[in-house]
């Protein structure tokens, strides 16, 4: 926690809240930045789901990000009490994408065995055309391989960029210059981020 900044008083916050509401960009940037230790305190809670920290706190950015972009300084609300909200709702909803997409069967895994002794596989009971099949098949085992590889292969900066950009684990999608905004960088840095994971996924497809 000690190399994240203290978080802001209630004068602070409400004083950067004005700043940022009057269209002042740095003011965002404070308010993200000195709130991302109230993140690392929620991501700490779900460290035993098996996710890497830095995605997990990557994850809880976004939903500070959200909290201080809807954040409404009217309520009587502090920011932290709401962001804690947006932030526990965004770790919670990746961790449970995650667990979906774990639990998909493979149309090889094994399900029994026949009367003569045979291994039976989910795909010998697929009432479809075999061509349709195949087709399933190939989409599905593509799509985990792309999920394991994004995890695998990309760095936590790429993995967020390609995130947000296609809506992975169900989550909702944005266009460059949305993330751009959210993340307080460019959009053609966003652009750069996006092209060089595609590239690196490429070669597996």
């Amino acid at each position: 926690m000690k190399s994240f900044p203290q978080p802001l008083t209630a004068a602070e916050e409400r004083y950067y809240m004005q700043k940022y509401t009057e269209g002042d960009l740095e003011a965002k940037h404070i308010l993200i930045e000195r709130n991302l230790r109230l993140v690392a305190h929620i991501v700490k809670k779900y460290q035993s789901a098996g996710d890497d920290t830095e995605d997990l706190l990557s994850i809880g950015t976004i939903g500070l990000i959200k909290a201080v972009v809807t954040f409404d300084p009217d309520k009587s609300t502090r920011l932290g009490t709401y962001a804690a909200r947006c932030i526990e709702n965004e770790v919670l909803m990746h961790l449970r994408a995650k667990r979906k997409i774990s639990r998909e069967v493979s149309l090889y895994e094994p399900i029994g065995t026949d009367r003569e002794g045979n291994e039976i596989q989910l795909f010998d009971i697929i009432e479809t055309e075999e061509d349709d099949a195949h087709r399933k098949i190939e989409l599905h085992d593509d799509i985990q391989t792309l999920y394991n590889k994004v995890e695998a292969e990309l760095s936590a900066r790429e993995r967020l960029v390609l995130k947000m950009r296609y809506g992975l684990y169900n989550e909702e999608e944005y266009t460059q210059r949305e993330i751009a905004a959210l993340l307080g960088i460019s959009r053609s840095y966003v652009s750069r981020i996006e092209k060089s994971a595609i590239e690196k996924l490429r070669e597996y497809f």
